[in-house]
């Protein structure tokens, strides 16, 4: 699943269109590597995500196409 794809259906990020905004201003890395918004995530792979100065990380758990607010929430862990 591309990486802008699983910020928004995970509701990371609230829209697509700004989740590849994210990636092509490089406050995406996957895997410590900055990130595209069409590089595919894995289960297992490790998001860092910048918001303003504060960096999170994330670990895929699951990969789903579409997802309710309580299923989106088991899709990753804050690590």
């Amino acid at each position: 699943m591309r990486i802008d794809k699983f910020l928004k259906v995970a509701r990371i990020i609230k829209r697509r269109t700004i989740a590849k905004e994210f990636c092509d201003g490089g406050k995406v890395k996957l895997n410590d590597r900055p990130a595209k918004a069409g590089d595919n995530v894995r289960l297992g792979d490790i998001l860092t995500i910048q918001f303003g100065q504060r960096f999170v990380r994330y670990r895929v758990l699951a990969l789903l196409e579409h997802a309710s607010k309580e299923t989106a929430q088991m899709m990753y862990e804050e690590v």
